[in-house]
């Protein structure tokens, strides 16, 4: 376990792209992460966070590199501490019409959209977001390099994945709860068993295949 010090070492050095935009006028800075751009099923969500300077948050981290009671617990820091959170969010059904990218693009802007204050300028985890009217920068990795966005990837987290759990009480042969909609064994074996469901992604290869496949077996039976 890392020391105070050693921790505030940390965070300094995770927020230099927000001190040298605080140092440019730039007040409001916020960081733009989303979670489920390649889960089988559910939606991709986006989130926003502007957080105050000087803000002290022991932990804060890329979210894929925190357990999910932590994630919790960073969740609830974060949206009692920062001046402002936005979350947007676009469903399988909309991903399946205009692409995964696109629809990350939409969740996004939706994020951003939501905040008040609004952004004066945006940090953005490996991507450019169009047709929004406001500064960005493009932080490969941001993640685990900006205190802005390693925030927003755990309220993006956190929501899909509440999501997910609480899919899972409606569709409980696909196991949401445990794979939170992606590509694991047990989700294909799933998928395989019991066939597509309202909440996949029918654009996505594995769920397209097994559409397909239940169609012919369909088709085969009222021949038969």
């Amino acid at each position: 376990m890392r020391s105070q010090r050693q921790e505030k070492s940390r965070l300094f050095r995770m927020s230099r792209y927000e001190r040298r935009l605080w140092k440019e006028n730039f007040s409001a800075v916020a960081g733009v992460d989303e979670a489920g751009r390649g889960p089988l099923a559910g939606p991709v969500v986006a989130a926003a966070v502007i957080l105050p300077q000087n803000i002290f948050i022991p932990g804060l981290d890329d979210s894929k590199r925190l357990g999910p009671k932590r994630r919790e617990e960073l969740f609830s820091l974060i949206k009692k501490q920062a001046k402002a959170v936005g979350v947007g969010m676009v469903n399988q059904s909309t991903i399946d019409r205009i692409n995964i990218l696109q629809a990350t693009f939409l969740a996004m802007g939706r994020a951003v959209a939501k905040l008040r204050p609004l952004p004066e300028y945006i940090l953005v985890d490996g991507l450019i977001i169009p047709d929004i009217d406001i500064f960005q920068l493009s932080i490969t990795g941001g993640d685990r390099l900006s205190i802005s966005i390693a925030a927003a990837s755990i309220v993006a987290k956190v929501t899909r994945d509440r999501i997910m759990i609480e899919e899972d009480k409606h569709l409980p042969q696909y196991g949401f709860a445990s794979h939170k909609g992606y590509g694991t064994r047990r989700h294909l074996e799933a998928l395989a068993r019991y066939g597509v469901s309202p909440l996949h992604r029918r654009s996505f290869r594995p769920v397209r295949e097994t559409a397909s496949k239940f169609q012919r077996e369909n088709q085969k039976s009222k021949i038969e």
